[in-house]
């Protein structure tokens, strides 16, 4: 295999590579002490040649390869790309275009939810890889051999699940599921986090309009300040210290210490009196100026018998379509679903509606019901008669 350290090569190579229909690519990074991922190796192949790319040769312009990745006329197939698009949107500004993910057609394909490489390597080709190098120090030099075949192949047996999935993705007509998939990669939003939507990410549950409004400032000035110093989110402050922030909202030193997820001396800092002035804003804004919460759901629980029964239509659904239930919905969305019919969920979306959510919706509203056979489970239309009648 080529270990490709000089622009030239570099550019001899992305013109041969070009050539071809598609190529495959991935990427090692480490990640653990920064914000942004930091990129130590590129591997890429096409049909006869597979090479890797160097990119922390000082002075190594990697140009050429980025301009393959813009080629609308070649594909580029990623096996969970999220992360490797991520590097390349922050190198260049943009989302190469024209991208396939492997584990995307696989979800859809019956390969299950988030299927690994390996084990898809396995399920297709039979291979075994050795997975041994997959934690090793990208950011050493030199790499040794045994990473470098690690890092070689997972862009080589990713050419032939590319083409087995593609032949998967046509028996069964699936593609435009695929597509639907594809599209939330192909959008930059993917993979750039704006501060003013950081608090979406922070999975607590908050109950009064300015401890939201709290969280959202606090979660905005955590996402910036972790992009500019470039270090994790969790190292400028964790998410359960932004909760108790927002919550309690400490205008003095004296009240940080009061606070369990504060270390002691905090109050004293540069950077709790920068919180302190972004709390005192918080309390300084007009009550008709606050979030408004959303509306807590009075009705029965979702959890209660139309939960039920929409989760059995779930399972028989994944079971018929050979997909995940996970991957069709989530439990969150089904929740969703039966508390609004205009849930912004997946499960309303897309090739999920066509699969499940407008039956989920025809269960919620009686318009069919679920009969259990030796076959399994068989829906079956209730006429609306027979519906009024059942509910005087």
């Amino acid at each position: 295999m080529d270990l490709i350290v000089s622009t030239d090569v570099l550019a001899d190579f992305c013109e041969r590579a070009a050539k071809f229909e598609f190529v495959t690519v991935d990427t090692e990074f480490l990640r653990k002490t920064t914000y942004w991922p930091k990129l130590c190796l590129v591997q890429v192949a096409t049909d006869d040649e597979a090479v890797l790319i160097d990119p922390l040769i000082a002075g190594f312009d990697l140009s050429p390869f980025y301009d393959l990745l813009a080629n609308p006329g070649v594909t580029k197939v990623f096996h969970a790309a999220r992360q490797d698009i991520e590097i390349f949107v922050k190198a260049t500004g943009s989302v190469p275009t024209n991208i396939f993910d492997t584990q995307v057609a696989a979800s859809v394909c019956g390969f299950g939810d988030s299927v690994s490489y390996d084990n898809l390597v396995h399920s297709i080709t039979s291979v075994e890889l050795d997975k041994s190098s997959r934690f090793t120090d990208w950011s050493a030099r030199p790499l040794s051999k045994k990473q470098r075949l690690y890092a070689i192949a997972d862009v080589t047996h990713l050419r032939d699940i590319y083409r087995e999935l593609r032949k998967q993705v046509a028996a069964t007509r699936r593609g435009d599921w695929v597509e639907d998939e594809m599209s939330v990669l192909r959008s930059i939003d993917t993979y750039v986090t704006q501060p003013e939507q950081a608090w979406e990410r922070i999975k607590m549950k908050i109950n009064r309009p300015r401890d939201l409004a709290a969280l959202k400032r606090l979660a905005a000035w955590r996402e910036q300040r972790a992009q500019d110093s470039d270090q994790p989110r969790s190292r400028v402050l964790k998410d359960d210290v932004l909760f108790e922030l927002a919550v309690q909202r400490p205008l003095t030193a004296a009240a940080f210490e009061q606070l369990r997820a504060i270390p002691r001396g905090f109050g004293c800092s540069s950077t709790a009196a920068e919180i302190t002035a972004l709390l005192k804003d918080v309390e300084a804004i007009p009550k008709s100026e606050l979030p408004v919460m959303p509306e807590r759901y009075r009705s029965p629980s979702p959890k209660g018998a139309v939960g039920d029964l929409v989760r059995v239509l779930l399972k028989s659904t994944a079971e018929q379509s050979g997909v995940a239930a996970r991957i069709i919905a989530t439990s969150d969305e089904i929740d969703a679903l039966v508390l609004d019919d205009n849930a912004e969920v997946p499960a309303l979306k897309g090739w999920r509606r066509k699969l499940f959510g407008d039956k989920a919706l025809a269960i919620k509203h009686g318009r069919i019901g679920l009969v259990a056979t030796r076959k399994g489970i068989i829906e079956f239309e209730i006429k609306p008669e027979d519906a009024a009648a059942a509910a005087e």
